[in-house]
C-alpha cells in the first residue's frame, strides 16, 4: 500500500526536503493592502515582514479552498493507495476540515485527514515522521497509530515580542495591551486543547526564552532522542545563537531553526520566538 504524505504551508518545510522526501504541500494565503500571495510559494517569510514593515493595513489570512485539496488528491490517486494529510490544528484554522470534506468527494485513494493540533515545524515533525515511515513501507493506518504516539511526546512554546498583534487579532483586550506593554510582559503561549492559550507571563525576553530552556530540560530528562526546533519571526541570528548554546546543553536532543512564515507571523507579529520538541519515531 502505497501512501502518499500531504501537509500545508504553515508546517514551513524547506521545498529542498519536501522534494526529497516527495511531501505535496496545499499553500494557505496572506492578503497585504489587497493583494493575495500564497505563502511559501508567491512570498518568502522575510519579505512578507518587510511588506507589513511599508504597509498601512494589518495583513490577513485565508485557508485553502476545498477545491485545491480536490485537485491534489485526484491527481495523487494515479500513484498512490492513501493519503495522510496533514494539518494547522483546527482551533486556529479551517484548513484541516477542508481536507476533510475534499476526502470525502474523491474516489480511488483513501484520505487519511490529519489534525496536528499545532502549527509550525512542530506540525512539520508529523509531516517529515510521516514521509520518512511512509518510504519504509508502512501503511497508513500504522503510520497514523505512530503519529498519535509521537503526539503524546509534542510540546512547544512561543513568546510573542510585541502585545499589539493577539490584541488586533481578538486574542487580548485593550486594557491587557496596554498594562501588558507597560510592563514589558513577555507573554509564553501554548496549545491547549487545539487552541492558543497564555502558559505564563514572564516580564522579559531574556526571562521568556530561559523558562522555555527549561521547560525543554525537564522533557528529555529521561535521556531519550528527541528533535526540537528552534522557531523565529524573522530573527535568525538570535535563533542560530540559541541553537548552538542549547546544543552544548542537551546532546541528547537533534536541534534544527525554522520560522514563523506570513500565516502565523500575521497573528504572532515579527520578533517572536518558540520552541517545539517531540520524541524521535525514526532515525
Amino acid at each position: 500500500m502505497k501512501t502518499a504524505i500531504v501537509t500545508d504551508s504553515t508546517a514551513y518545510i524547506p521545498k529542498e526536503l519536501r522534494d526529497q522526501l516527495d511531501i505535496y504541500m496545499i499553500p494557505l494565503s496572506v492578503i497585504i493592502g489587497g493583494e493575495t500571495y500564497q505563502e511559501e510559494v508567491d512570498i518568502t517569510a522575510s519579505q512578507f515582514f518587510e511588506e507589513v514593515r511599508s504597509s498601512d493595513r494589518l495583513p490577513t489570512t485565508s485557508q485553502p479552498p476545498v477545491g485545491q485539496f480536490v485537485e491534489l488528491f485526484e491527481k495523487l490517486s494515479h500513484d498512490y493507495d492513501a493519503v495522510i494529510s496533514i494539518h494547522l490544528s483546527s482551533g486556529i484554522s479551517g484548513t484541516y476540515q477542508g481536507a476533510v470534506q475534499a476526502g470525502e468527494m474523491v474516489s480511488g485513494i483513501e484520505v487519511y485527514p490529519y489534525d496536528s493540533e499545532i502549527s509550525c515545524m512542530v506540525q512539520g515533525f508529523y509531516v517529515l515522521e510521516g514521509a520518512k515511515l511512509s518510504r519504509e513501507g508502512r501503511d497508513a493506518k500504522e503510520i497514523v497509530s505512530l503519529l498519535d504516539e509521537m503526539k503524546e511526546t509534542v510540546r512547544a512554546y512561543f513568546m510573542v515580542d510585541n502585545l499589539a498583534h493577539l490584541q488586533r487579532g481578538g486574542r487580548l483586550s485593550n486594557a491587557q495591551a496596554i498594562i501588558g506593554s507597560l510592563l514589558q510582559v513577555k507573554p509564553l503561549l501554548h496549545f491547549v486543547d487545539k487552541v492558543i492559550v497564555p502558559f505564563e507571563k514572564i516580564r522579559t525576553r531574556k526571562k521568556a526564552l530561559k523558562r522555555v530552556e527549561n521547560l525543554l530540560g525537564e522533557a528529555v530528562s529521561d535521556g531519550g532522542r528527541y528533535q526540537a526546533s528552534i522557531i523565529h519571526a524573522n530573527r535568525e541570528e538570535e535563533a542560530l545563537e540559541w541553537k548552538a548554546q542549547l546544543e552544548e546543553q542537551f546532546p541528547n536532543v537533534e536541534f534544527g531553526v525554522s520560522y514563523f512564515g506570513p500565516v502565523i507571523g500575521t497573528h504572532l507579529g515579527e520578533g517572536s520566538m518558540g520552541m517545539g520538541w517531540a520524541r524521535k519515531m525514526t532515525e
